[in-house]
């Protein structure tokens, strides 16, 4: 079957997807140096804008978010009866644990706690980015993670396919519900563009895409991916150097920022995983699906993340920074998950809890 080889064939993390975060620090770095020396050029950068879109970042979002969902097949989604169980886990956690829980540590961090240490004007935009980031489950690194676990192909491509299919529809109302909660003003007009521009568009085009490819052969797909692969991580590390070009004032006159902001999402990283492995354990599932059904609850889709939040609240916002914030530290706690998950194999299929 095409999608058994595809999923099969995908190779572990190379080099650079596992220094992204090297990556990303010096994104941050060369951004705010670009910003403080060439000021103008990217105010002019930043006025290119359509309906509150910034052009040249959505086109670069686009090239990022497109090559990933190419590696989708909906068509999976018939896989996910075979283990009910796990996926059922998989949503719980993704959908119904991990955004609330996430509001939760937004407000009890942010608003509470680390709230004399923040610039008080930018605690809601903080806060907006986090339930951004959490509201978003993983697409495409997930495909890695579970490869470096031994995780069933055919399990973690039905539960990103069906994710996807949720997203679509659930993104913008669990968005603006938390938004709510943490009475933040929702930009319903803003949101509901970004939903559009951001996952309908880019999954529509990604499969238009995937079919043509696909129809010419497995090996023709299996290029044309190895070739725009790197494609949706240049984009990402341009927009980076975009966003701290005009995030660099702030950054420089609060420079814990970056690292307070992290608390909330490495927390909240673990117990998502840590809960979703527990749970597949307790309804009996085998650990090859166990790792996959933790791994995309605690990882996030956060390309998504930072368009929504760009396009929501702007360049400039507190909500950008999280967002981007969830991309510094993604690697190396996966990476870390990852390694708890391989290491207590033998603590998972010791015994059934009752």
């Amino acid at each position: 079957m095409l999608i058994t080889n595809s999923t099969k064939n995908i190779a572990p993390m190379s080099v650079f997807e596992r220094y992204l975060s090297v990556w990303v620090f010096l994104c941050i770095i060369t951004g705010i140096a670009l910003g403080q020396f060439f000021p103008s050029m990217f105010q002019a950068i930043g006025s290119m804008e359509v309906a509150k879109v910034n052009l040249p970042v959505g086109l670069l979002i686009w090239i990022m978010i497109i090559p990933m969902l190419i590696k989708v097949d909906f068509g999976s989604l018939h896989e996910v009866r075979r283990h009910v169980k796990g996926i059922g886990v998989t949503l719980f956690v993704n959908w119904l644990v991990k955004p609330f829980s996430m509001a939760f540590l937004g407000w009890l961090f942010i608003r509470q706690w680390f709230a004399p240490l923040l610039p008080t004007d930018q605690l809601d935009s903080y806060i907006a980015g986090l339930i951004l980031l959490a509201a978003a489950p993983c697409t495409a690194m997930v495909f890695v993670w579970s490869r470096l676990t031994g995780g069933d192909p055919l399990f973690t491509l039905s539960q990103v396919a069906l994710n996807d299919s949720i997203m679509v529809i659930a993104f913008a109302p669990l968005v603006a519900f938390l938004l709510g909660l943490s009475t933040i003003t929702v930009p319903w007009d803003t949101l509901l563009t970004s939903v559009v521009l951001y996952i309908i568009i880019p999954v529509i085009l990604a499969q238009l895409i995937r079919k043509s490819l696909l129809s010419k052969g497995t090996d023709v797909f299996e290029a044309a991916m190895t070739k725009i692969g790197p494609w949706s991580i240049t984009a990402l590390l341009a927009t980076l150097i975009l966003l701290f070009a005009f995030q660099g004032e702030a950054i420089l006159k609060q420079p814990l920022v970056i690292a307070l902001l992290a608390v909330p999402i490495l927390i909240q990283v673990l117990f998502n995983s840590a809960l979703a492995y527990w749970l597949n354990r307790a309804v009996g599932e085998t650990h090859n699906i166990a790792c996959p059904s933790a791994l995309i609850g605690a990882s996030n889709f956060f390309e998504l993340a930072v368009a929504a939040a760009i396009s929501l609240f702007g360049f400039n916002s507190g909500a950008a920074l999280a967002t981007v914030v969830g991309v510094l530290i993604e690697v190396p706690v996966m990476l870390l998950v990852v390694y708890v998950v391989n290491n207590s194999k033998s603590w998972y299929n010791h015994e059934a809890i009752v």
